[in-house]
C-alpha cells in the first residue's frame, strides 16, 4: 500500500510539473495578443482625422502625374510638366478620337452666348457645277465662324492651345471655329472635309483634321455618323442622306476628333461624314478644322 502510495504521488508532481509548462507557454501567448492587440489600437485611435481624409480623397489630374512621372528636360516650345487628356478611341476607319470633358460647362456656354448674335444661314465649299440652287437642303444649320482673337471671353484660346496638345498640331495650322447651331429638323448630309482637287480645284493646303466641341446636350437626333466606318455600306449605292454607321452622339463639353487624310496624304475615304437631323432639342458644336500647313 506504502508504495502504491509512493507511485501516486510521484504521478501527481510529474502531472503538476507538466501542466506548469503548458501553462508558461499559453500566458506568453496571450501577452503577446494583448500586446498587439494595444499597439493597433492605439495606431487607430490616434491616427490624424486630416492625414485619414487626405488618403480617402482622390488625387488630381495634376498631383497623380506629379507622383508617376518625374519631370523631364524639355525644349524652348514644351512643356515643363506631364499633362493627361483621356480619350477613347472610337475608330481605326476612319482615326476617331473621343474626348470626355474635353471643355468646362462654362466655356461651352461662353462660346454659345458669344455666336449666338453672329448667326447666318450655313453655307457650303462649292464643287464644279455646283450652284447655291442645286445644293439647297445639304446643310441646313446656321453658324458663324469665330477665331480666338475675336472671343472676349479667352475660351476659345484655350480650346485651341488643348486641341493642339491633343493633335500635336500647331495651333497657326486651325481655321478659325466655325460654331454651328442646329434646330430641330436641321442636318448636314455626309460629306468629306479635304478638298479633292479633281473636284474642287488645286489646293493651296488640305484639311488634315477636324475637331468638334459639342457645345450642348441634345436630347434625341444630332449625331455625327460615319457612314463608311471600317469599310462598311461603301457598296450600297448610298445616298448621303441616311444615318447610318458609326454614330457619335453630343455630349456637353465632349470633344470628337477624326483625321480626314490617310498617313500618306490621301484623302481617307472612310472620313466621310455627316450629321443626323435633330430630333428634339438644340445642337450647338464649334468645328476646328486643322490644315498641313499654316492658315
Amino acid at each position: 500500500m506504502k508504495g502504491g502510495g509512493a507511485i501516486r504521488s510521484g504521478s501527481g508532481g510529474g502531472g503538476g510539473l507538466m501542466r506548469t509548462r503548458l501553462r508558461l507557454p499559453v500566458v506568453l501567448l496571450s501577452c503577446s495578443l494583448f500586446f498587439l492587440a494595444g499597439f493597433f489600437g492605439s495606431l487607430l485611435f490616434t491616427q490624424d482625422p486630416q492625414g485619414e481624409e487626405e488618403l480617402e480623397r482622390p488625387l488630381s489630374r495634376e498631383r497623380l502625374m506629379e507622383a508617376v512621372w518625374p519631370e523631364m528636360a524639355y525644349g524652348d516650345s514644351g512643356d515643363p510638366a506631364p499633362s493627361l487628356i483621356p480619350y477613347q478611341i472610337l475608330s481605326w476607319q476612319p482615326r476617331a478620337l473621343y474626348f470626355p470633358q474635353f471643355a468646362t460647362s462654362e466655356q461651352c456656354e461662353n462660346v454659345v452666348k458669344t455666336a449666338k448674335a453672329r448667326l447666318r444661314p450655313s453655307t457650303l465649299a462649292l464643287r464644279k457645277g455646283e450652284t447655291e440652287e442645286t445644293t439647297k437642303g445639304i446643310r441646313t444649320s446656321s453658324g458663324t465662324f469665330l477665331s480666338a482673337d475675336e472671343d472676349p471671353t479667352r475660351t476659345l484660346a484655350e480650346v485651341e492651345k488643348k486641341i493642339a496638345k491633343a493633335t500635336m498640331i500647331p495651333r497657326s495650322h486651325g481655321e478659325p471655329f466655325n460654331v454651328l447651331r442646329y434646330e430641330i429638323g436641321q442636318k448636314y448630309a455626309s460629306h468629306y472635309d479635304a478638298f479633292d482637287p479633281a473636284q474642287y480645284g488645286p489646293q493651296k493646303s488640305q484639311r488634315v483634321a477636324s475637331f468638334l466641341l459639342y457645345l450642348t446636350d441634345v436630347e434625341e437626333g444630332g449625331e455625327t455618323m460615319f457612314p463608311y466606318e471600317n469599310g462598311e455600306n461603301m457598296d450600297i449605292g448610298y445616298d448621303y442622306e441616311q444615318c447610318i454607321g458609326l454614330k457619335v452622339k453630343p455630349r456637353k463639353g465632349d470633344g470628337l476628333l477624326f483625321y480626314s487624310l490617310m498617313v500618306n496624304g490621301t484623302i481617307d475615304l472612310t472620313s466621310l461624314h455627316g450629321s443626323c437631323p435633330v430630333i428634339k432639342g438644340e445642337k450647338w458644336v464649334a468645328t476646328k478644322w486643322i490644315r498641313n500647313k499654316t492658315v
